[in-house]
């Protein structure tokens, strides 16, 4: 298969394999510190799908097997997020190693799944692939899967609190966007969708 690719393909491939391979190291390395229960078990899964996700794409790669990508399934079901501040704690960076806390880590995690969401998204925007593409596509899903998995964590711990507008602004900001109307002078019909299809795909064939 890997005749069949193009080079900026082969370079997000790369990219993105190559950051799977650090973040399973990361949290590997992570994983021992970890205090809190139920952030273990969050790490313990996330790792298992981490490492069983990275196979599959690189079996799509070679052809070996299947290939497709599972989407994720958190441990536990989501529930409503709290808002508002709370008396939230100082943060600043550590002067030890040993002075990690599950606060910590599950930031570390949670940036982990947004830079390897926001990587993968852009990967398959530059796939012409379309096994590759829709892998990691579903990839940057699962990596926004486990971050908000890790997020709901934080919030229930205090750790990453949401502050709020004064409820007269947000709901001022919200009515800022009304319903768009129906545009005029586009073609709805099947015909006119298939008028739209035979336009020129140059624009210098339009001033011909």
């Amino acid at each position: 298969m890997a005749a069949n690719l193009g080079a900026h393909e082969v370079m997000e491939i790369h990219e993105v394999l190559n950051g799977t391979v650090d973040a399973i190291n990361q949290l590997q390395l992570l994983r021992p510190r970890v205090r809190d229960q139920r952030l273990a078990q969050i790490l313990d899964h996330q790792l298992q799908f981490a490492v069983t996700g990275y196979n599959s794409l690189v079996d799509l790669l070679h052809r070996q097997g299947a290939g497709q990508a599972a989407p994720y399934r958190a441990v536990k079901n989501a529930i409503q997020p709290t808002y508002g501040l709370d008396h939230p704690g100082t943060v600043s960076p550590n002067t030890s190693p040993d002075q990690l806390d599950d606060r910590d880590i599950a930031s570390i995690v949670l940036g982990l799944h947004k830079a390897s969401a926001a990587k993968k998204i852009f990967a398959a925007l530059e796939c012409a692939n379309p096994d590759i593409r829709r892998a990691m596509q579903q990839g940057a899903i699962n990596c926004a899967e486990q971050a908000y998995e890790v997020w709901q964590y934080m919030n229930e711990q205090g750790f990453y609190q949401v502050p709020t507008l004064k409820e007269v602004t947000t709901q001022t900001m919200s009515n800022i966007y009304q319903p768009a109307g129906t545009p005029q002078n586009v073609p709805t019909s099947p015909s006119g969708v298939q008028w739209q299809q035979h336009q020129p795909q140059n624009i210098l064939d339009t001033l011909q």
